[in-house]
Formats: C-alpha cells, sequence, structure tokens
C-alpha cells in the first residue's frame, strides 16, 4: 500500500524535474549560473539523479550504479536530451527498486548508515524525497530568475 504511493510521488516530481528542463528557453540557460546562484539547474539535475541513482538504485536495486558525487556539480553543458533520458531513466530505477521492497523491509532499517546513522527505511526514502522536492523548487526558481 505504501509503495505505489511512494512510486507515485518519485515519478510526479521526477516528470516536474523534466518539464522544468524542458520549459527552459534553451540548452544554454540551463547551465547559467548569476549573482549568488550557487548551481544551475543542469547540475542540480545531476545531482539529484545520482542521489536517487545511488541511495534507491544501487543500495535497494542492486543497479550497480556507481556515483561520481563531484561530477555531478562539475559537469557542464551536457544536452537537455541527455538529462531528460536520464530522468526517464531514474524513474524506472525508482519503480524497480521500490516494487521489490517488502512489508518487512519498510519496517526495517535502511541498508547502509546515513551520515554516520541507522535511519529506518521510511526515514531515508522520506529523506530523499524531501531532497528531491527541495532542489525540484530551486530548479523552478532558478528557471524564473534566468
Amino acid at each position: 500500500m505504501l509503495v505505489p504511493t511512494l512510486v507515485e510521488l518519485y515519478e510526479r516530481d521526477l516528470r516536474k524535474l523534466r518539464e522544468e528542463i524542458n520549459l527552459y528557453a534553451d540548452e544554454q540557460s540551463i547551465w547559467l549560473i548569476r549573482g549568488n546562484i550557487a548551481n544551475s539547474a543542469g547540475n542540480l539535475c545531476l545531482h539529484l539523479l545520482g542521489n536517487l541513482n545511488h541511495f534507491v538504485g544501487t543500495i535497494l536495486g542492486h543497479t550497480g550504479y556507481v556515483r561520481d558525487r563531484d561530477a555531478e556539480f562539475a559537469l557542464k553543458n551536457v544536452p537537455r536530451n541527455q538529462l531528460i533520458a536520464s530522468i526517464e531513466d531514474t524513474i524506472q530505477v525508482i519503480k524497480e527498486a521500490l516494487e521489490k521492497l517488502s512489508a518487512e523491509d519498510l519496517a526495517g532499517n535502511y541498508p547502509t548508515e546515513k551520515n554516520g546513522k541507522i535511519v529506518t527505511m521510511m526515514h531515508m526514502l522520506l529523506h530523499l524525497y524531501g531532497h528531491l522536492n527541495y532542489h525540484l523548487g530551486q530548479v523552478n526558481y532558478h528557471r524564473r530568475l534566468i
């Protein structure tokens, strides 16, 4: 019962990320940084995808994805169609990983420590969802400022 809700929410907001990236007038704008803006929408997108592919895909879904967090912020000018394809791939990874979770898995602890602490599976899945929403809001704001 809870897994379908989580899948729906993650998918909804990743599709919103795709929409935001598509709403930029041109690809160059996705990567602009102005004033006190520290991260471009492109880098925030890469960061969200890296985060979800690691914490959900690799740890829960055993996808073998290897995260390069530094590259999430260092890469520039990744083509929009590549970002969109990566968002779509991540949606599939989330669905497959979460749908494999049993009620027992959901009631237990997340398999690895988070910042040196053991947290429950629900704590981690809600944390990751909040992280997605936080940066999705930044992407939306970035787009409107640029």
